[in-house]
């Protein structure tokens, strides 16, 4: 067993503090990482407060890391010691049922191993990137392009891949009128990749705050939603709208938004239920559908449009021991557009 330093959350209730962990001994299949950059999801404040349901404490999160290859099992063949490497939210699955067989291993029918809070395969809680190294099995581990900034990469694994999947599934491109409901960690990433896969992008945001933010991201449209008259001025526009928020929103508005066979996206995901009005996906056809991450492949697929197009997150590097004013920045919005920690700092 390796012990690492990491940060860690003792109880929902408590500031994340550091300390360290035990990372398993390396099997044949697995790759040993030194994370240099591990970003700060708003899904990791969701867990170690306890949010999304109870975990088992103390718990260290983070699903977005980056990091160097130091040693490799002795059946490893996709990474060697020195390759630039990342992990997203998941660390393993069943390999087995139907979904995994079809390279869908993030819908895996038994539950995919999260990088964090999961039940790995030895029967301990799996625990995330605030930490100085991790062991990953090879077939979950992606490789980094040089083109990306190393310091920026990490938020990839997470708001990357988790807003590329459903523009990419649902064919945002030229001719496609998309919308993003929300310009933050999630938001940002999506207006990109959408403008870079050749939409036209509207943001929907509360206030016109971000807006000069937004059209440099590449928007060619910025409307706030306090505005009622944006409802009326934007029926029947969109032919996708990806939501990106963990807040509660009136979603019949938001449907009445689409266009012919349009669909909104929810990858945002609020602890509490969204409801919606049947009667407003009659009209034009609507769906509403939701979006996890994406297949290990997708990733890798992301990654390389990433590079391709010059593509990284907005991110603010912090050392370690900002962590926790860094959540309560999360919290109000208080950040353009990812924390990412330099790992660096908790050796």
């Amino acid at each position: 067993m390796l012990t690492v330093n990491a940060y860690a959350a003792p109880s929902a209730t408590e500031p994340l503090v550091p300390t360290t962990i035990q990372r398993r001994d390396l099997g044949p299949k697995d790759v040993l990482i030194q994370i240099s950059y591990a970003g700060i999801c708003h899904s990791d404040i969701h867990t170690v407060r306890g949010e999304w349901g109870p975990i088992t404490y103390p718990q260290v999160v983070g699903h977005e890391i980056v990091g160097t290859v130091t040693e490799t099992g002795s059946e490893v063949t996709r990474h060697g010691v020195g390759d630039r490497v990342g992990v997203g939210c998941m660390v393993n699955s069943c390999r087995e049922c139907a979904n995994c067989r079809a390279g869908q291993e993030q819908y895996c029918l038994k539950g995919n191993t999260g990088t964090y809070a999961s039940v790995d395969r030895d029967g301990t809680i799996t625990q995330g990137g605030y930490s100085t190294h991790v062991v990953v099995v090879e077939d979950f581990v992606l490789k980094v392009p040089h083109a990306i900034p190393f310091e920026a990469a990490a938020p990839l694994l997470c708001a990357g891949i988790t807003t590329y999947s459903p523009l990419a599934h649902w064919n945002a491109g030229p001719g496609k009128k998309v919308a993003v409901i929300g310009l933050g960690g999630l938001g940002h990433m999506a207006v990109k990749i959408a403008h870079a896969m050749g939409a036209e992008v509207t943001v929907l945001s509360q206030s016109l705050r971000k807006r000069e933010d937004g059209l440099k991201l590449g928007a060619d449209h910025y409307f706030a939603t306090s505005d009622p008259a944006t409802f009326d001025d934007l029926a029947n526009s969109f032919d996708l709208i990806i939501n990106t928020v963990s807040a509660v929103i009136d979603l019949d508005a938001y449907l009445s938004l689409l266009a012919l066979d349009g669909t909104l996206v929810n990858v945002g995901a609020p602890p509490q239920p969204l409801p919606v009005r049947v009667f407003t996906l009659f009209g034009n056809r609507r769906s509403f559908a939701g979006s996890g991450i994406g297949s290990i492949q997708e990733t890798q697929e992301m990654l390389d449009f990433c590079a391709e197009h010059g593509i990284a997150p907005e991110t603010e590097l912090i050392a370690a021991d900002a962590i926790n004013d860094a959540y309560e920045r999360v919290l109000s919005s208080d950040v353009r557009y990812r924390f990412v920690i330099d790992v660096a700092t908790m050796a």
